[in-house]
């Protein structure tokens, strides 16, 4: 019988000098918890020491597993992850914990009934945003526009990178994704939708990091044509197959 009840996959590009705080972080909110947990760590494409860095702290940190990706994307890291993944539910975290880690618990039970999908959101009654500038917000809330449109109707934020998936789901889900970029999100959670699991949105606070690797401008004409490719997907029957 699997105990494991949470995964929690870190996406690593780069990461060396923020990963030991994080994990530390993490490592000391998880032995304080009733539940058995692991964290795996997936690097993909990094030119600085982020793998090895994962792999010293798993030696003396048990629950850690450091994985490595060959491709770059973020997309392919959180594959990878959610694939190799024990837990009863899988979340993705990004690196900089701009949401706090202690959010984690509301994304599953007893916290909140049994849901296949919870993702964290900036929007909505009870959320909060620090220290975000004007224009970061802006463009944001215009792509989510895009989103709910061309998508996801409904969803108020997908983009959060803080996303709890129940594991016979992301066992359905992740193995039909084709985008492995910035829009791998969407992607995941049309393609819950289209397999017919519901999806919660959990309102959290979320501290801006201005060390963010995302590209605002050139990555967000990536991402509107990986909408329309989620679309056109979604049109040919692509994710029931």
């Amino acid at each position: 019988m699997n105990d494991l009840k949470l995964s929690i996959i870190i996406p690593a590009y780069n990461e060396a000098q923020r990963l030991p705080g994080t994990l530390q972080t993490i490592h000391s909110f998880l032995i304080k918890q009733p539940y058995m947990a692991e964290i795996l760590v997936v690097e993909n494409g990094s030119s600085d020491r982020t793998l090895a860095v994962a792999q010293e702290h798993s030696r003396h940190m048990p629950e850690i597993r450091a994985l490595h990706c060959e491709q770059r994307g973020k997309g392919w890291a959180v594959i990878q992850g959610m694939l190799s993944a024990k837990g009863k539910y899988r979340f993705i975290c990004d690196a900089d914990l701009s949401m706090p880690i202690e959010e984690v618990n509301r994304c599953f039970p007893p916290q909140i009934e049994d849901t296949p999908v919870v993702i964290a959101s900036r929007e909505g009654e009870g959320a909060h945003r620090y220290g975000e500038p004007e224009y970061r917000h802006v463009i944001g809330r215009i792509f989510n526009t895009m989103v709910r449109l061309i998508a996801l109707p409904g969803l108020q934020d997908t983009q959060c990178g803080f996303k709890c998936f129940r594991g016979d789901a992301a066992e359905k889900i992740f193995p039909r994704m084709t985008i492995k970029g910035w829009t791998f999100d969407v992607e995941a959670l049309v393609i819950a939708r289209r397999l017919g699991y519901p999806i919660r949105e959990v309102p959290i606070p979320w501290y801006y990091n201005p060390q963010s690797k995302i590209k605002v401008f050139k990555d967000s004409v990536i991402m509107a044509r990986d909408l329309l490719l989620i679309r056109w997907n979604v049109f040919c029957g692509k994710y029931e197959r």
